[in-house]
């Protein structure tokens, strides 16, 4: 019997997908075996659904080449636990006081609840992810912190501010194809600690830090805005792109919860990190919208005198 083959060309319904497959090609190319520091943050790290979307993402990320690092924080986690404690949450110039009984606090769970649950759902997709602190084969270390409000210097207790990064134990696992997921916490370089000292370190400025010691290619910062604003409450126009210069002007005027992950931005690119991005970790899979698509979404930082080596004016992708 033989079959009449149809005329014409069929139709395949599933033909959008490789279109869009292919739209992600030259991203692919250009961070083919580039490292990607990735700070998690903000309802992403509350909400069930946003939380497996993201960690679909960063295994993504890792299974197409790139090498992700992964620093995250637990505002919301930490004042839950303290209000169980029936201990303050007291915040100044936008960081948590931390008195050496809120660290104890901060340090359980961050390493203890927080990162495993972030690890856990990593692992889901295989034996990919690894958890440390900053205290771990000593990555961060820190001094205090002194937050200035009102032009004076303010104590935050056991707030850190990171003097050094040491990134062979994440380069390791990154060369062995894992998935390092940090708590921003950091070792004591005060010598009047002694040993065993420990920091409390704003998530968005180790992101920051190891980003740059790491020679990432580019900073993601997931919050809770879309970006950043360019008139803000006055409109809800976000900034595409900007440089560091034009940034650093607007630092003066951001809200004072911005303020540390735009100072981690500026930090980053100008120390060696091609882009440094502010993105909405509400939106389901923002982190591949922001890094494979020709439109972007949430606000790219580049240096001053360098393009943005992916820039997403142009149509047609990288060069």
């Amino acid at each position: 019997m033989s079959i009449r083959q149809p005329s014409g060309t069929r139709k395949h319904t599933a033909l959008p997908k490789a279109q869009i497959l292919i739209e992600a090609l030259p991203w692919l190319t250009r961070h083919h075996g580039r490292t990607v520091v990735i700070k998690f943050g903000g309802n992403a790290m509350v909400d069930e659904e946003l939380k497996a979307a993201f960690a679909q993402d960063v295994v993504f990320l890792r299974h197409a080449g790139l090498r992700p690092v992964v620093v995250h924080g637990g505002g919301p986690q930490i004042s839950k636990q303290l209000d169980r404690l029936g201990l303050e949450s007291e915040f100044r110039a936008g960081l948590r006081v931390t008195t050496p009984e809120t660290m104890d606090v901060v340090r359980m769970v961050l390493a203890g609840q927080v990162q495993r649950e972030l690890v856990n759902l990593l692992n889901q997709h295989g034996p990919l992810a690894v958890g440390m602190t900053g205290e771990d084969a000593h990555i961060m270390a820190a001094t205090k912190h002194l937050a200035e409000v009102d032009g004076q210097a303010v104590d935050l207790g056991r707030v850190g501010r990171i003097s050094s990064v040491e990134t062979g134990a994440i380069e390791a696992l990154l060369d062995n194809g894992r998935i390092p997921v940090i708590s921003s916490i950091a070792r004591s370089a005060d010598a009047a600690d002694g040993e065993g000292g420990v920091y409390n370190v704003n998530a968005d400025t180790a992101a920051a830090a190891l980003a740059a010691s790491l020679g990432a290619e580019t900073l993601m910062v997931l919050t809770d805005v879309e970006g950043l604003y360019a008139d803000w409450p006055n409109s809800d126009d976000v900034i595409s792109e900007l440089t560091a210069a034009e940034l650093e002007k607007l630092l003066p005027e951001l809200a004072s919860g911005m303020v540390p992950k735009m100072e981690g931005c500026l930090y980053a690119v100008r120390n060696g990190v091609h882009t440094a991005r502010v993105l909405d970790g509400r939106v389901p899979h923002s982190i591949l919208l922001e890094i494979f698509t020709d439109e972007g979404i949430g606000t790219m930082v580049v240096p001053d005198a360098v393009p943005a080596p992916d820039t997403r004016h142009d149509a047609e992708g990288p060069a």
